[in-house]
């Protein structure tokens, strides 16, 4: 693309919306160039046809034949008082980007900013490219941050609302009012220590490794998520050795729990069973969660625990995506693994693997 562009633009820049396609490369060093032009034409193909329906006259559609970067630049006399506001231009670059990927089956990048002219267009792209990647990566956040606390604030309306229902006798309503309050207490601790334990900073080591058993964490993580299994009449099946020991803190190791539970109930069949075990493995402890749902198809398995990445078949409505990643995070920050495999139940099995506590430890497995 060229290495400069003059447009008679109006004070405050010229929104430039851009779009990449990164994996163009991998395919023509995997499959070759003619491959990779046969990608491009069908990218190149949706690109005109989408930006048709946004562009308006005097825009520039931007593309060199052989690249992985395709560029609105929103040129044109505005149709109303003023030129497209961020809200407008990210609807603009998702409905472009989303007809391309279609089309593609490829992912797509994207981002804009306000080039002022006379335009490096290279530079500039490279700024709405980091100016997108920086969205994206505020948007995961805010989204793991919501999917977590979205998981105590239904345990606790779950109870409170059975409470209300006044059909419970005075024990079961005292058990009920703890396990509400004790997830109000972890959702604060969650709260307090978000930004310290930043759930998309891949990077980042756990600080110091605490201990828990496991089966007492599991045993909480069940009280957690039984309003959600009782309204799909799931039954969850326990087989928790004791003690099972992992060098993880309770939080954490409580939240891996309730996640890959919160998952079963979602994907496994209504009415049907959840099987959960922790056992002590020498120096490590393992846990396995199993549903009797439809399991993960051999060709998602490698993505599964990836943001953003939903399986097909979730029957409580639409999801983020994000609950696996987290249990994929935090195993691998305490020196754990995750694992997917097919159930003896029929659907899928979950296997995270945590390092034991040194004293806890019962010798090779």
């Amino acid at each position: 693309m060229g290495s400069a562009i003059s447009s008679p633009a109006a004070n405050g820049g010229v929104p430039l919306l851009v779009l990449r396609v990164p994996e163009f490369e991998h395919i023509a060093w995997r499959e070759g160039k003619r491959a990779a032009r046969r990608v491009e034409r069908r990218a190149a193909q949706a690109f005109a046809a989408a930006s048709r329906r946004v562009l308006r006259r005097g825009d520039d559609r931007i593309h060199d034949r052989g690249r992985d970067i395709f560029a609105v630049l929103v040129a044109g006399a505005p149709r109303g008082p003023s030129r497209p506001n961020p809200s407008v231009c990210r609807a603009m670059l998702q409905r472009i980007a989303s007809e391309m990927a279609a089309e593609t089956g490829l992912h797509v990048e994207s981002g804009w900013t306000l080039a002022q002219p006379p335009f490096d267009l290279d530079a500039e792209i490279e700024i709405a490219l980091e100016r997108g990647a920086r969205e994206r990566e505020r948007y995961e956040f805010f989204a793991a941050v919501g999917h977590e606390l979205r998981t105590p604030l239904a345990s606790i309306r779950g109870y409170l609302e059975t409470l209300l229902d006044g059909e419970v006798d005075v024990p079961t309503s005292q058990r009920f009012l703890h396990t509400a309050q004790r997830e109000a207490l972890r959702m604060g601790r969650m709260i307090d220590g978000m930004f310290e334990f930043s759930l998309l900073d891949l990077s980042a080591g756990l600080s110091a490794l605490g201990g828990c058993d496991v089966g007492e964490q599991l045993t909480l993580a069940c009280e957690a998520v039984a309003p959600l299994a009782r309204s799909r009449g799931m039954t969850v099946e326990l087989n928790a050795c004791k003690p099972a020991v992992a060098a993880i803190d309770p939080d954490p190791c409580l939240q891996i729990l309730i996640n890959l539970l919160e998952n079963a109930t979602k994907y496994g069949a209504q009415g049907g069973t959840i099987a959960v075990g922790v056992y002590a493995r020498g120096e490590k402890i393992l846990i396995s969660v199993e549903d009797d749902g439809p399991g993960v198809d051999a060709l998602e398995r490698a993505s599964v625990f990836e943001l953003s990445v939903r399986g097909k078949d979730a029957a409580a409505g639409r999801g983020a995506g994000i609950g696996l990643a987290i249990v994929k995070l935090i195993a691998e920050r305490c020196g754990g693994s995750v694992a997917v495999a097919d159930s003896v139940l029929g659907g899928a099995r979950f296997d995270v693997t945590l390092p034991a506590q040194a004293e806890f430890s019962t010798g090779p497995s």
